[in-house]
């Protein structure tokens, strides 16, 4: 068995896995935490690592989290946080409505359970794991330790802050909330690296505890709040200057000051190089909210490319798609297909594949049924659908990925070559008629079916609503005319501030006939081309502020009314 093999629950204490969530980026969760959560019967974990783990944990998994009223402080007398168990379909399991994590564990893990224990950072570093593994012995309940991204590493990382240098400083690292004289006696008289975890308004009586221990107050501090998430956000200053640049920055006085935060103390921490070592906050959409406003099955890859620039998507579904009211004609289609009907079927969309898949599955078929057809994509997103289905398409438009792309590289019908002259084109109801006249001129039959009907989406909830029309989204993609009239017709109109992309020509005029101003063109018609084009803007907006001397912002951070310069 290998080190990493699951090991066998047992039949009456079931086992128990202490897994490190890391610091916030779900992207840290490693390979082995991963398996684990897939294997869990039960979900332990606190509010702050609940949505990073939940999303690899199977279908009804139990999850227990803490009560997000007032039980959710210290349980008292023990000191250890309080839980609740809520189970993953929506019933309460039959567990008191308050205990402490330790016995909790224990009780989820009984009856053979598996249990994933998730805390914050590592397991090691963790106040109350260890108790909780030390019960779990008591109880003679297995357990394993699957460890995770420390924050006093990670968060270091994230910010451009490097802990050691060539020379090999020392690294010493501080709990501000249980460090005792003694510890900061020592720190003090050190001239390594310090990381201190402590809370936004403690910081700098953390500095003053350094200086007064010996340290100079000019050395270089780095404070880092929200690490490792895209609210990340660093300030550069000394021991004896990071109080006043937390209040310039009107950081504090907030009723946020009790935030944890990670600072990085040392003349050889490199936090002077921070302006060439800071890879995280310098994405060129870092921070940014942008709003994708597509139909929801087709917005993940959109999203995830955002999200390597540093954005936070926020997809709005503004079309749904719904069968044709009459199916009789699409019935027909398929079952020619079938019979040898058709020499092409040609996708002008995801939605079209989906379509014929779904009809393809409720009469039992499968790709095999695609065999002696032709079959074109309009572009790479629709490729990727067939090719998920089974099927490789024959013809991908070589330029212009639209139906005047497709109509481009589409051969003219032969009689010599081709022994049928019909193409099936499944498509939305609302699809524009280039490519059934071109495929005519090119001497194709063309059976024109209406494949799915595409409507108008329902409204998104109110905050999202107020979030458009208040300026609280930094910039909205639209993908094609319809999410432009669907967005303006469910949410309102984007507020001038939100930076506005467009597809291309025939999007931006609709936009601007609703009153848009057009920020962002991609150069050519595809959505990863637009995000593309987003980042760039992005990334000019970042130099241009850098040049003039001032501090980055997003666009939801401008004044409301001021000017924006026109960039295709």
């Amino acid at each position: 068995m290998s080190p990493t093999t699951l090991p066998a629950a047992g039949p009456e204490h079931g086992h128990v896995t202490f897994l490190g969530a890391g610091p916030g980026d779900p992207g840290l969760l490693t390979l082995r935490a991963v398996e684990a959560l897939a294997n869990a019967d039960v979900l332990v974990a606190e509010h702050e690592v609940l949505d990073v783990v939940r999303a690899h944990a199977r279908s009804g998994v139990a999850v227990v989290h803490p009560d997000p009223g007032p039980s959710s402080d210290a349980f008292p007398g023990t000191g250890t946080p309080q839980l609740t168990v809520v189970d993953g379909v929506s019933t309460t399991v039959g567990l008191p409505a308050v205990r402490d994590a330790a016995h909790l564990v224990m009780e989820a893990a009984r009856g053979g359970r598996r249990v994933v224990r998730a805390v914050s950072g590592d397991p090691g570093l963790d106040t109350y794991a260890a108790e909780e593994m030390l019960a779990c012995a008591r109880a003679g309940v297995p357990f394993e330790v699957v460890p995770g991204v420390a924050a006093a590493v990670g968060v270091p990382a994230y910010a451009g802050v490097p802990l050691r240098d060539a020379q090999g400083a020392d690294v010493r690292f501080v709990d501000a909330r249980t460090a005792s004289d003694r510890c900061w006696t020592e720190v003090g008289a050190s001239d390594g690296t310090v990381v201190v975890s402590t809370s936004l308004d403690s910081v700098a009586a953390a500095a003053g505890e350094l200086v007064a221990a010996g340290r100079k107050p000019d050395t270089p501090m780095a404070v880092t709040v929200a690490g490792t998430t895209t609210r990340q956000r660093t300030w550069s200053a000394t021991l004896g200057t990071i109080a006043q640049t937390l209040k310039q920055a009107k950081v504090l006085p907030s009723p946020d000051g009790g935030r944890p935060v990670i600072a990085v103390v040392g003349e050889r921490s490199a936090a002077a190089q921070r302006d060439q070592l800071s890879w995280f906050e310098s994405k060129p959409l870092f921070g940014w909210r942008v709003l994708v406003p597509r139909t929801k099955e087709q917005a993940a890859s959109l999203s995830d490319q955002l999200r390597s620039y540093g954005a936070v998507p926020h997809e709005v579904p503004t079309i749904a798609v719904e069968p044709p009211r009459t199916p009789q004609q699409m019935e027909r289609a398929v079952k020619g297909l079938v019979t040898g009907r058709y020499e092409w079927i040609a996708f002008t969309s995801v939605n079209a594949v989906k379509a014929v898949r779904e009809k393809f599955e409720e009469y039992g078929l499968d790709a095999r049924a695609f065999a002696g057809i032709k079959v074109a994509a309009v572009g790479e997103q629709t490729a990727n659908a067939l090719i998920a289905f089974g099927v490789k398409p024959d013809l991908v438009p070589s330029g212009e990925q639209s139906a005047a792309g497709l109509l481009e590289d589409w051969p003219p019908y032969d009689p010599v070559f081709d022994p049928i002259d019909r193409v099936f084109l499944p498509r939305a109801d609302i699809a524009t008629e280039t490519l059934v006249a071109g495929l005519i001129e090119l001497g194709w039959e063309v059976d024109d079916v209406t494949a799915y009907r595409t409507v108008r989406a329902s409204p998104p909830p109110a905050d999202t609503r107020e979030a458009i029309k208040g300026g609280g989204f930094d910039a909205v993609l639209f993908t094609s005319s319809s999410t432009v009239r669907n967005l303006v017709g469910i949410a309102g109109k984007p507020h001038n501030v939100t930076v506005i992309a467009c597809i291309g020509p025939a999007t931006a005029k609709t936009a601007e006939e609703h009153g848009l101003r057009v920020d962002v063109m991609a150069p050519e018609p595809s959505v990863h081309k637009l995000a593309e084009a987003l980042a760039n803007f992005g990334l000019r907006r970042r130099a241009a502020a850098q040049e003039a001397g001032d501090p980055v912002t997003r666009p939801s951070e401008r004044r409301p009314g001021a000017r924006r310069r026109r960039t295709t």
